[in-house]
């Protein structure tokens, strides 16, 4: 690794103090792709191949109310910069810098008690984050959360979540109008699924930014469970993951899509897991090691080999889920037996069944009705 790729000890990029005093690869020219999960890499990749996909959008920027979002901010919030939050602007500074990205987004901390952060806009991404964030996360936290929303800002996310907020906004004024709110919804309803995955994707450019997966997922124990790290356990936290995902029968896994659907985020614990196993993983590794895609490939980027990606990583996870109805999904594409007994049982049975008047009762014979 070239010493282009480390970051200096005590300084950023631009001079400014007060960055971490250990050393962290750089990722020079890094595209998205490195980083984004297969759902949402796919999406994104057959979205920017589209002819004349940016010039539809930036024509809905007359309808959008983006300037109004900017000037609301720019009024109502604190705007980082080396005068105000000092450190959160060397950690922009610094994000943008391990991942490469030339134009250093404007960021903005808002007084809301609620941890949260967010990455919108359409012309130019800006990031926003919480005093309620900001007075949860330790540094190293926090750093995470700042490369999480410039990993969305390299993505290309904030023009997504930016038309989902109008949207979301659009179907509550129109619930009124006969069927009007049930096509809107159907659309955020996609969105939302799309940036549940985009989620997981900036999930893996904070840590790629922090380089400290022990940080990240306190990060997201805090954002569960508040700051009482004292109270909690990163192993415990992870086996609550595992649990949801097999626990139950297939009632628990029709609830938990009905729980999931009007979320723009995974479940935090999910989150946590799917970050270690990508951590864990040999394409993290082989990002570390310094190969990975670059920027100026990306205009090489085949869509069907994206998608193929994307299917092949479905396919995997649904074999390999302990979910009750992905079991079943799987069964019955291996052409497993007695379907309807197994859905049956996957539900808990029926109250008050009998058994049927094609199968005896055990230990006696078939009955002759007259």
């Amino acid at each position: 690794m070239s010493d282009d790729s480390h970051e200096s000890n005590g300084h950023s990029p631009e001079g400014h103090e007060n960055v971490p005093s250990r050393q962290r690869t750089r990722f020079p020219g890094i595209s998205s792709r490195a980083y984004e999960h297969p759902a949402d890499r796919s999406a994104l990749v057959a979205l920017r191949r589209l002819s004349g996909f940016d010039t539809v959008f930036k024509a809905l920027s007359g309808l959008l109310p983006e300037r109004s979002l900017r000037l609301l901010f720019l009024s109502d919030s604190v705007r980082v910069s080396d005068q105000q939050f000092a450190h959160l602007h060397a950690m922009l500074l610094d994000a943008c810098h391990i991942l490469d990205l030339e134009k250093v987004p404007p960021m903005y901390v808002n007084q809301d008690p609620q941890p949260n952060a967010m990455c919108i806009g359409l012309d130019e991404p800006i990031i926003v984050v919480t005093t309620g964030l900001v007075e949860l996360l330790d540094e190293e936290e926090m750093r995470a959360v700042v490369g999480h929303e410039v990993g969305h800002a390299l993505s290309g996310h904030s023009v997504y979540r930016t038309i989902l907020l109008f949207l979301t906004n659009l179907a509550l004024r129109v619930a009124w109008i006969p069927l009007g709110n049930i096509a809107i919804m159907a659309i955020v309803t996609g969105l939302r699924e799309w940036f549940r995955k985009s989620e997981l994707s900036a999930d893996r450019a904070g840590l790629l930014v922090g380089q400290d997966l022990k940080a990240s997922m306190r990060g997201l124990m805090k954002i569960a469970g508040g700051n009482h790290l004292h109270e909690m356990n990163v192993d415990a936290f992870l086996a609550q993951a595992e649990e949801y995902e097999a626990g139950g029968d297939l009632r628990d896994s029709v609830l938990k899509i009905l729980n999931v659907l009007p979320r723009t985020h995974p479940f935090t614990t999910v989150r946590a897991a799917e970050l270690k196993k990508w951590a864990e993983s040999r394409d993290y590794q082989r990002i570390m090691d310094g190969h990975y895609p670059r920027r100026d490939e990306d205009k090489d980027t085949s869509v069907s080999d994206s998608f193929r990606q994307s299917a092949s990583s479905y396919a995997t996870n649904v074999k390999n889920s302990k979910d009750p109805l992905m079991k079943l999904v799987t069964d019955i594409a291996g052409g497993a037996g007695d379907l309807g007994g197994r859905v049956r049982r996957g539900f808990g049975g029926f109250a008050g069944s009998t058994p049927t008047d094609s199968t005896p009762p055990k230990d006696q014979p078939p009955r002759d009705d007259d």
